[in-house]
C-alpha cells in the first residue's frame, strides 16, 4: 500500500492501445514530458490512460446517471493508477470550432471587455446604461436584428440562380432548384399558376422573372400532373416556394452537408448593410472607450489593445482602472504565448489547432486552479522556436502554482527542460508500448534502445552528411502581394529546389504560401475564365509556365466521422472489398465488392451502420463514441464475417496495422503500392480501419502526402506542405525528409512552411517573414541559402538557425 500522502502518480498494468502491461511512477508537481516515435503509445498512456482514469473518476463522482454512462463508454485498460490528482486536458481538438466562437469568446477576453464598457464606457447624452449582454453579439440583447449578430448577410441574384437564360424552365434554367421530385413538383406548381414553363428564361417578361425568383408569397394550388405513360398521379395540393427562398430556406436548416454546400454556390456573402458587419445593434455601438467602438478595439491586434487600455486606464475613474487591469493581465499571458498578433473578433475555425491549445492554456493560467495535473499535447507545435521559450516560462508558472504539468512532445529544447523524462517505445505500434525510462532527462542516454536518446544528446562523433545545395531551374515571381498582414510585398520562389518558409507566429508565412502561392497557381489551372486569388491578392505573378501541377498538402482531417479511415481514403480499401468478392465463398453465396463495403447496407452492422461505434449523449457533456453493442466495433454483420481472406475477416484486416498488412499483401501489386508509401512516410504503425476522428493534423497531411505519391507522376508538380513535421519525433522528420527531398530529386519543387529548424538547415532555399507577427510582420526580411538567412541581423529566426547549423 502507499501512504495518502504518496508524492507519486504510480501507473500499474497499463494496457491501453498498444502499451505493454506498462507500470510507471511519475512524480507530482513536475514538468514531466511524454517522449517517442510516432505512434509509440506515450500518447495512451498520457492521455488515453493517465487522464481519460482521472475523467473516469470524476465522472463516477457526479451521478449514477453518469456513471451507467462511463460504464458504457469504457474505462481505460489499466490495472490501477494511485496517487492521481484531478486532471485538466488541454488537447489539440481536431473538432472546428462554430463560426460564432472567436479568440474573445475561447479566453473569455471579451466577456471582461464587454464588462469595461457595460460599466465605464462612455455614453451619449440622455442614454440609458446598458448591462453586459448588450454588447455581445451572441446574445439576443446585443445581436444586430438583421444579421443575427453574425456581420454578414447572404444574397442570391438572378445571374447566380438562373445560369443560362437560355434555357427554359422545364429544361432546368433555374439550377438552384433541387433535383428530382421536388424541382419537378416546384416546375408543375409553376405552370399551373399560368407561367409558361416551356420558354426560354430571357423571353420571359421582367416581373415574371421577378416573382418566380424572389417572392415571398407560397401559394398553394392543386395540381394535376402529367401522366407518364403506365403510371397513374393523382392530384395534389402543390405549395409554390421562390428559388430565394429556397436556397436561403435550405441553406440556414439542411443537416445535408452536399445540399448545404450546393445552397452556397448559389448565395453570396456581404457585409450586413444595417451594422456594417460589427454584429451589434446602434445602442451598443454609440458607446465607446478611449474613443473608439468596442467592435472596433475587438479588431485590434491584442498587443496593440494593449497598448490603447493601458493609456485609457491609467488617468481614469476607479472602475476603469480595475476592470482595464483586468484586462491587461489576461492578455498579457496570451502575447507572452506568442499570440499577440491575433485579435479577440478573430473567428476560431482560421485558428490553428496550435493556437487554439494556447489560448486555453492562457486561460487555464489565470483560473487559480492548484493541485491538478495538466496534460498537454504538443503545446510547442506551430511555435517559432523564438516563442518556445516563453510556452516553457507559462508551464513553469503552472507548475509553481502547485500543479503537475504533463507534457506529450517532440521538441527537444521542451525535453531538455523536463524535471522528468518518460520515453516510451522502442518503435512503433507493436514493436513500441514500453517505458525505456521514466526519471531525470539526462539518465536517458544510458538507454541505447531509445530512438529519442541521438537527438537529445546528440554525438559531435557521427556529423551529419552535408547535402549539396541545388540550383534552381526557374522562378516563381510574385510582387505586390496585398493579403492579411502581408503587404506590399515582393517574393520570388525557386523551382526545382526544397524551400523552406519561416517566421514567428502570425508573420505571414501561411497567407503567403497557402493563400496567395497556391491561390495563384490554382487560377492558373483553372483557366483565365476564373477570377480567383491571383487576382485578388497580387499585382503580377510570373514563371507559372514551368509547372504542370500543383499539390497542396495540409493538415485537414482526411475525415470527420469514424465512417473515414486510412483505407478508405488512399483507395486501398477498393482493393481489400475485390480480393474478398473473390474468395470461394464469396462467390458461392453471390457476394460482390459491395458486400465488404461498411458504407452500403448488405453486409454492414445495421445497428451502428456500418461506424462499429454508436454515438452515445452525456447529459450537460459533450456527446461520445461508444463501441456497437451488437458486433462491437466489427462493423459488418455475422453473415459477412464468415467470409475469410487467407484466414482474416475483413474486420480482421482493417485492424492490421500498416506494417503487418505489407506482409499480408505482399504479391498483390494494387495494395502493395498504397501500403509502400504510407510505410514510407513514417505511418507503419497506424491500423488500416483506424477512424479519422483519432488521427492528429499530421498523420492526416502524411496521409494525403502517401495517396499522392502512390500516384503516377507526370510532369513537374510543385508540392505545398504547412508545417509538415508537426507531432513528428526527430527520427520520423528524417523519415518524412527523405520522401521529400526524393521529389526534388525526381525534378520536383517542394516548399514547406516550417518551425523545425533542423529542416530549415537542410532546405537550399530560406525565405524569412516577421520581424514580428500581426501588423509587426508581413515582410520579408531575409532570402538565400541557409548559411545566408542565419547571419542576418533583423531574422528572429538567424540564431536559432545558426545553432541548427552547427549542430
Amino acid at each position: 500500500m502507499h501512504s495518502p500522502h504518496d508524492p507519486y502518480v504510480r501507473v500499474r498494468g497499463a494496457r491501453e492501445h498498444n502499451l505493454q502491461d506498462v507500470n510507471v511512477d511519475i512524480p507530482r508537481d513536475t514538468l514531466t514530458v511524454f517522449t517517442g516515435v510516432s505512434g509509440s503509445g506515450k500518447s495512451s498512456l498520457a492521455f488515453g490512460t493517465i487522464y481519460a482514469e482521472a475523467q473516469r473518476r470524476y465522472f463516477e463522482s457526479v451521478a449514477p446517471y453518469a456513471r451507467r454512462l462511463i460504464h458504457q463508454v469504457g474505462a481505460p485498460a489499466v490495472g490501477e493508477i494511485t496517487g492521481l490528482p484531478p486532471a485538466v486536458s488541454l488537447e489539440q481538438r481536431r473538432s472546428a470550432p462554430g463560426a460564432r466562437s472567436s479568440v474573445g469568446t475561447v479566453t473569455t477576453l471579451s466577456n471582461s471587455l464587454r464588462m469595461l464598457f457595460s460599466r465605464a464606457g462612455e455614453y451619449p447624452a440622455g442614454a440609458e446604461r446598458l448591462d453586459s449582454d448588450a454588447f455581445s453579439p451572441n446574445t439576443a440583447a446585443g445581436a444586430c436584428p438583421e444579421c443575427h449578430g453574425l456581420g454578414r448577410i447572404h444574397r442570391t441574384d438572378e445571374e447566380l440562380l438562373v445560369p443560362d437564360p437560355s434555357l427554359s424552365i422545364r429544361e432546368g434554367a433555374i439550377a438552384a432548384w433541387p433535383g428530382a421530385w421536388q424541382g419537378k413538383n416546384l416546375r408543375d406548381v409553376l405552370d399551373t399558376l399560368g407561367y409558361d414553363v416551356g420558354r426560354p428564361w430571357r423571353e420571359l417578361e421582367a416581373k415574371d422573372r421577378e416573382w418566380i425568383l424572389f417572392t415571398d408569397e407560397q401559394p398553394v394550388v392543386t395540381v394535376h400532373p402529367v401522366r407518364d405513360a403506365g403510371r397513374i398521379q393523382r392530384p395534389y395540393q402543390g405549395t409554390y416556394m421562390s428559388a430565394r427562398r429556397y436556397v436561403l430556406h435550405t441553406f440556414a436548416d439542411t443537416k445535408s452537408r452536399t445540399l448545404r454546400a450546393k445552397a452556397e454556390r448559389f448565395l453570396t456573402s456581404v457585409p450586413c448593410p444595417v451594422c456594417g458587419g460589427s454584429r451589434l445593434r446602434p445602442e451598443a455601438m454609440a458607446v465607446t472607450f478611449a474613443g473608439r467602438t468596442i467592435a472596433e478595439l475587438a479588431a485590434l491586434p491584442l498587443s496593440a489593445l494593449a497598448d490603447v487600455l493601458t493609456g485609457a486606464g491609467a488617468g481614469g475613474e476607479e472602475t476603469a482602472r480595475v476592470l482595464t487591469g483586468d484586462l491587461l493581465a489576461r492578455i498579457g499571458t496570451v502575447t507572452e504565448l506568442g499570440l499577440g498578433y491575433l485579435s479577440l473578433d478573430r473567428t476560431a475555425p482560421t485558428l490553428s489547432s496550435g493556437e487554439l491549445q494556447r489560448l486555453r492554456l492562457a486561460t487555464q493560467l489565470r483560473s487559480g486552479l492548484f493541485g491538478v495535473v495538466y496534460v498537454l499535447d504538443e503545446p510547442s507545435a506551430g511555435l517559432h522556436p523564438a516563442d518556445t521559450e516563453s510556452l516553457l516560462g507559462v508551464l513553469g508558472r503552472l507548475k509553481e502554482a502547485g500543479n503537475s504539468v504533463f507534457v506529450v512532445e517532440h521538441q527537444m529544447d521542451v525535453v531538455r527542460r523536463a524535471d522528468w523524462l518518460v520515453d516510451v517505445g522502442p518503435l512503433a505500434g507493436e514493436h513500441g508500448g514500453r517505458v525505456l525510462h521514466s526519471g531525470p532527462p539526462e539518465g536517458l542516454a544510458e538507454v541505447p534502445e531509445s530512438a529519442t536518446r541521438r537527438f537529445l544528446f546528440p554525438s559531435q562523433d557521427e556529423p551529419e552528411p552535408v547535402r549539396e545545395t541545388r540550383t534552381p531551374s526557374g522562378w516563381i515571381r510574385l510582387s505586390g502581394v496585398e493579403r492579411h498582414n502581408v503587404r506590399g510585398v515582393d517574393a520570388a520562389f525557386p523551382l526545382g529546389v526544397f524551400t523552406a518558409v519561416t517566421g514567428v507566429s502570425g508573420s505571414g508565412k501561411s497567407t503567403l504560401v497557402g493563400q496567395v502561392l497556391a491561390g495563384v497557381l490554382a487560377d492558373r489551372e483553372a483557366g483565365e475564365e476564373a477570377a480567383g486569388a491571383g487576382e485578388r491578392f497580387c499585382a503580377s505573378a510570373s514563371g507559372l509556365e514551368a509547372v504542370d501541377r500543383l499539390v497542396q498538402v495540409d493538415q485537414k482531417p482526411i475525415g470527420r466521422t469514424p465512417r473515414s479511415n486510412l483505407a478508405t481514403y488512399t483507395g486501398l480499401f477498393d482493393t481489400v472489398r475485390k480480393l474478398f468478392a473473390r474468395t470461394e465463398t464469396a462467390r458461392e453465396r453471390g457476394y460482390t465488392a459491395g458486400r465488404f463495403s461498411f458504407n452500403v447496407s448488405g453486409g454492414r452492422c445495421e445497428t451502428c451502420q456500418g461506424e462499429g461505434f454508436v454515438s452515445v449523449e452525456l447529459l450537460f457533456l459533450p456527446s461520445t463514441y461508444a463501441p456497437c453493442p451488437d458486433c462491437h466495433g466489427a462493423r459488418y454483420n455475422p453473415e459477412t464475417l464468415e467470409v475469410t481472406l487467407r484466414g482474416l475477416t475483413v474486420a480482421q484486416v482493417l485492424d492490421l496495422t500498416v506494417e503487418s498488412a505489407a506482409d499480408f499483401f505482399s504479391g498483390t501489386p494494387a495494395a502493395e503500392r498504397a501500403l509502400t508509401t504510407l510505410l514510407d512516410v513514417g505511418l507503419g504503425y497506424l491500423r488500416l480501419g483506424q477512424p479519422a476522428t483519432e488521427l492528429s493534423g499530421g498523420e492526416a497531411q502524411r496521409i494525403k502526402l502517401a495517396s499522392e505519391l502512390q500516384r503516377t507522376r507526370r510532369g513537374h508538380t510543385l508540392y505545398l506542405l504547412d508545417e509538415p513535421t508537426t507531432g513528428l519525433h526527430p527520427a520520423d522528420v528524417e523519415v518524412l525528409m527523405r520522401q521529400l527531398h526524393g521529389l526534388v530529386d525526381a525534378h520536383n519543387t517542394v516548399v514547406v512552411v516550417e518551425h523545425d529548424m533542423a529542416v530549415v538547415a537542410g532546405a537550399d532555399h530560406v525565405i524569412d517573414l516577421g520581424p514580428g507577427g500581426g501588423d509587426r510582420g508581413g515582410r520579408i526580411v531575409a532570402t538565400g541559402t541557409p548559411q545566408e538567412v542565419a547571419r542576418s541581423t533583423e531574422s528572429r529566426t538567424a540564431p536559432y538557425l545558426a545553432k541548427a547549423l552547427r549542430s
